[in-house]
């Protein structure tokens, strides 16, 4: 039963943390490099993500600088940029592209907020599903006889006060990225 419990708590982290790279992903109106993480590029026959192919920083708050080893690449990054439709026009000095943020509307933050509260119900979701994945799992072990009632019972506690911890989690985080993106 305790391996039962560990593999359910497992599973809720995992769910968790594919909800923050979600979080991640969000345009907050703020220079992020993860905007640029699923950019690929073909690179001498091979897709190849940005990140191996040139420098990315983040010299202002609203401002990515994507700086290419290879200057032959710099028109093929700056089409795939534009392509990855991340909300931001690259703009190509023939040395780097320089990618500006532009502040959110008070409507495009409001419908940010919606999204993340979309994502947020998606992961307390996930967690409900594994909760009553491992409830049945427990239900047959009880069927089986390889507990008794009285563990049956325990284990159903357990794997609600983890259910409860990890809707608790969920919830804070997305309080917490609702107010940085209203924040102006």
């Amino acid at each position: 039963m305790e391996d039962l419990i560990l593999e359910l708590e497992m599973k809720m982290e995992a769910a968790f943390d594919a909800m923050l790279g979600k979080y991640t992903k969000t345009r907050t109106g703020r220079a992020n490099a993860s905007a640029l993480e699923n950019i690929r590029i073909e690179y001498y026959g091979a897709t190849t993500p940005i990140k191996q192919l040139c420098n990315i920083s983040i010299p202002e708050p609203r401002l990515i600088v994507v700086q290419p080893w290879d200057k032959s690449t710099l028109s093929d990054i700056e089409r795939a940029i534009h392509a990855s439709n991340i909300g931001v026009t690259p703009e190509n000095d023939g040395n780097v592209i320089r990618l500006p943020f532009q502040p959110l509307t008070e409507e495009t933050r409001r419908e940010i907020v919606k999204q993340i509260k979309r994502m947020a119900e998606e992961g307390k979701v996930e967690i409900r599903n594994i909760r009553r994945d491992g409830n049945e799992s427990l239900k047959k072990m009880e069927k089986d006889s390889d507990i008794s009632e009285d563990d049956h019972k325990k284990g159903l506690k357990e794997i609600q006060d983890i259910t409860d911890l990890w809707t608790e989690k969920i919830s804070d985080a997305a309080v917490h990225k609702e107010k940085e993106i209203m924040e102006v």
